[in-house]
């Protein structure tokens, strides 16, 4: 009996014991807790339920040469409410004012904003979405509304930022406009002015600190930021939103008409090489035409008959031709090896001058010439187009440029029909941009001057860079070829292959283009162009017009659908845009930011709550103070407001609608 109970007791001591250790370690890890690893396990707790977000900077505004949004931030507002938050009392006390603020603001019933304020009180709902993508005036009226004044810890309101990127031109120039966004692998998606100038545009990000409530989600810790987003510069481009229009509805014009795969246009100034106006336009699935991709500065092909300058340029340079050497056509057929070179015109020419050539824009006659004259030293001929700088890239802000690509002898792709076929443009490659590049060239008597989309940097009123003119090449060529090529130029319009598109009213210069591609198809298909420049006595302008794949049984020629292109936008130019007006202008500061945004805020304001008067301003500021003004807003057109439906002064009433016409 007592050895039993001895065994029992030495099991309690054991027992005991082990008790004793174990109360021993717990106590020892919970000092060891709190006072060595205390910060590290702190720290871990706070990252489970506090994080710092980023607060994107509202990035700068892109604006046309003539002061006009292209691209602008919007501030857009997400209001959520922290049912817990206020006191029993406050929220009993409020409720009937702020579903009734909430009604007025949002739309919806007084009844429906107090069932869904008390569901959310009784549900203990910490993040209860009221409203989205608010604008600035409206964000404001709600935070001054009954309970949501008193803040986010005793209101409980919840106020969450977002910037929006917007268009006032919708899908105009929407491809050189361009975007930049932070794909989720922290590399930014680049495009377009956007993307090329995104270092001044983005600002710096702010920080916020945020707590994480229920199910998942992050709650604002008090009402201010930890660190304030920087705003991005302006951008100031030499687009004209009048010549854009103009272009892009030209250009849409033909390529509807001729059930085009796509095309492009530019209109480049021709002394400073400001580009003024780039449409880009593609066939997508619907039948419909939009900005798709950057052709003009992506897309390098066969410029067909349009290379017929560069070929002559480069024989009058080097002597081996004059304009008024003659040229025997045949009967519009030559064989070279086992290929033929064909005239469109059957039958020929017979013997015609290099000149007349070019204004009938003959490929026997070129291939006959460029082959006879440097088919024993073909690098001969290579040289003086590299010397011309068309083998290089222009060296453009915007990503994605194509690159030039010309064969070379001895290279594999070298043969004995290579040299005749490259002197009507076969067997080359250039982008739209490249080519009337040259051709503008050519306008400003031999100056190559790299083509601009940018003029300024501003930070508000005050310049941060200034972009001037960048000469690529100070003279392609001789004054004399200058001056030959261009009678040939002007001939071209006024009695060669776009003899269609002359008018005694305005003089143009330039050169019809039709290549076949996709050689392989049964059915052929051709890109169709047409480059130059006006007026042809004293060049403005230079323009290029390219048109892929038009269905051919309704005209593939470039004198037939893209030439008038080219003749649609000069005329608009000179008969909507005075050519003298057009300079004034183009030499005539964008008018300051800060003016027109204290002109917006005066309107934005509205005190008197009477309806504003926006004409004059561009229509996405109107826009925007009409909307945020409670109105419904239909515009027409694009550019600055020229009448409103609504006249200035009279009452305010929410939801009214009101009409506007742009210019």
């Amino acid at each position: 009996m007592a050895t039993s109970e001895k065994n029992i007791l030495n099991r309690m001591y054991l027992v005991a014991g082990a008790m004793f250790l174990f109360a021993f370690f717990v106590a020892f890890k919970l000092i060891n807790i709190q006072v060595s690893e205390g910060d590290k396990y702190k720290a871990l707790a706070e990252a489970r339920t506090e994080r710092m977000f980023t607060i994107p900077a509202n990035r700068g505004n892109l604006y046309a040469g003539d002061g006009s949004l292209l691209a602008t931030s919007v501030p857009k507002y997400d209001i959520r409410f922290d049912a817990l938050a206020p006191t029993q009392s406050d929220f009993e006390q409020h409720i009937q004012g702020l579903a009734k603020g909430l009604s007025a603001e949002l739309g919806k019933p007084v009844e429906h904003y107090i069932n869904t304020l008390r569901k959310a009180r009784v549900n203990k709902n910490r993040y209860l979405l009221l409203a989205r993508n608010l604008g600035y005036s409206k964000y404001l009226a709600v935070k001054k509304l009954p309970l949501f004044n008193k803040g986010p810890y005793k209101g409980g309101i919840i106020t969450e930022q977002r910037t929006v990127r917007e268009h006032p031109l919708d899908k105009i120039a929407e491809r050189t406009i361009g975007y930049d966004r932070l794909t989720e692998y922290g590399r930014y998606s680049e495009a377009g002015l956007e993307g090329a100038f995104g270092t001044y545009l983005r600002g710096k990000e702010g920080k916020r600190l945020k707590q994480r409530i229920a199910k998942g989600q992050w709650k604002p810790i008090g009402d201010d930021n930890i660190v304030e987003p920087q705003d991005g510069y302006d951008v100031i481009s030499t687009i004209d939103v009048n010549i854009q229009d103009i272009a892009h509805h030209a250009l849409l014009e033909s390529l509807e008409k001729f059930e085009a795969d796509h095309g492009c246009v530019v209109v480049m100034e021709t002394k400073t090489g400001e580009v003024k106006a780039i449409s880009n336009l593609g066939r997508m699935e619907d039948g419909g035409y939009y900005e798709d991709r950057n052709y003009a500065i992506y897309e390098s092909a066969e410029p067909g008959s349009t290379f017929k300058l560069m070929s002559m340029v480069a024989a009058l340079e080097d002597k081996v031709i004059d304009s008024s050497d003659v040229v025997d056509t045949e009967n519009g057929r030559v064989k070279f090896y086992n290929r033929t070179v064909y005239d469109s015109h059957w039958g020929g020419y017979g013997k015609i001058s290099a000149a007349r050539a070019f204004e009938l824009s003959s490929n026997t006659a070129f291939a006959k010439m460029i082959n006879e004259n440097y088919k024993d030293d073909p690098k001969r001929f290579l040289k003086r187009l590299y010397n011309m700088g068309l083998n290089d890239k222009l060296g453009l802000e915007i990503k994605g440029e194509g690159s030039p690509r010309f064969p070379y002898p001895g290279d594999s792709n070298w043969y004995g029909t290579t040299l005749p076929w490259m002197a009507f443009g076969y067997g080359v490659s250039l982008t739209p941009l490249q080519t009337l590049t040259f051709y503008n060239a050519i306008a400003n008597n031999g100056e190559m001057v790299k083509p601009r989309f940018i003029k300024e940097i501003k930070k508000w009123d005050v310049s941060v860079e200034k972009f001037e003119k960048q000469v690529i090449n100070p003279a392609i060529c001789s004054q004399t070829t200058i001056d030959k090529v261009k009678v040939m130029m002007l001939n071209v319009v006024e009695r060669g292959t776009a003899a269609n598109i002359y008018s005694k009213d305005f003089s143009m210069a330039g050169k019809t283009g039709t290549c076949q591609t996709e050689y392989w198809l049964e059915e052929g298909k051709y890109i169709a162009s047409f480059a130059g420049y006006f007026p042809a006595e004293d060049p403005k302008y230079s323009c290029i017009v390219v048109v892929h794949k038009p269905k051919k049984s309704l005209g593939y020629y470039g004198n037939i659908v893209a030439a008038p292109v080219f003749k649609k936008i000069a005329q608009k130019i000179y008969s909507d845009t005075p050519i003298t007006d057009e300079v004034r202008l183009a030499n005539s500061n964008p008018k300051p930011v800060i003016s027109d945004y204290e002109g917006y805020y005066t309107k934005s304001q509205n005190k008197a709550q009477t309806i504003p008067n926006v004409k004059g301003m561009s229509g996405m500021d109107a826009i925007s103070i009409l909307e945020n003004l409670g109105l419904q807003v239909e515009y027409k057109g694009i550019g600055k407001v020229r009448e409103q439906s609504l006249k200035a002064g009279q009452k305010l009433s929410k939801n009214q609608k009101i009409i506007l016409q742009l210019s």
